[in-house]
């Protein structure tokens, strides 16, 4: 029994740290470069509202209530990170990110719906025929939550070394690594193969 949680667990981990798979990451990093260690609170309810999102989509999935082509569904991933990653870019340092619960939550709910579909096909087959789809899925749930969590601290603790060693001003932080994040993204979307 414990074998099987801490292999689902371990499978949500290595879900989102694939690193053939670095979109999961992409969008971690666009959507914690613009806070410090102090807005942790808020960060981990950003990320925890993107967890709900995608695993709104497995429950779904799961469960055969939604069927979403693979190839739109790995068209929008990139497209959300760009988006964000653009939205960093034009909003650094206007304080953006540190409005009330609205936008920036609801898109990332939107958002984690989408990326949910991404890995569903791939959760549909860990479910295999199991009885237990919905415990199965809190456990994925719960690996990817630890895997973000643990993104999101590097994020915020090379940012941290970044504005305080490097003297970087936060602007420049959130600008450089949202270009990064775009050059990364737009191919990802040119050779999707779905233009």
């Amino acid at each position: 029994m414990l074998e099987n949680f801490w292999f689902n667990v371990e499978y949500g981990i290595n879900h989102v740290l694939d690193i053939k798979a670095y979109d999961h990451v992409l969008f971690l990093i666009v959507l914690t470069v613009p806070y410090a260690f102090k807005d942790w609170k808020r960060v981990l309810l950003l990320v925890s509202i993107f967890t709900l999102g995608h695993t709104l989509s497995l429950v779904l999935a799961a469960y055969g209530a939604v069927s979403i082509n693979g190839k739109i569904v790995e068209f929008l991933i990139p497209i959300t990170i760009l988006i964000v990653a653009l939205f960093n870019v034009f909003t650094s340092g206007k304080g953006a990110q540190k409005e009330k619960v609205g936008v920036l939550f609801l898109s990332t709910l939107f958002f984690g719906l989408v990326h949910g579909l991404g890995f569903a096909r791939e959760f549909k087959m860990l479910l295999g025929n199991s009885n237990n789809k919905l415990v199965l899925l809190l456990e994925f749930a719960l690996g990817i939550e630890i895997a973000q969590i643990i993104i999101v601290f590097i994020v915020l603790f090379l940012g941290y070394i970044v504005q305080t060693i490097f003297r970087f001003s936060k602007r420049d932080w959130i600008m450089v690594i949202s270009a990064i994040v775009v050059g990364l993204v737009i191919p990802m979307i040119l050779n999707n193969g779905f233009l």
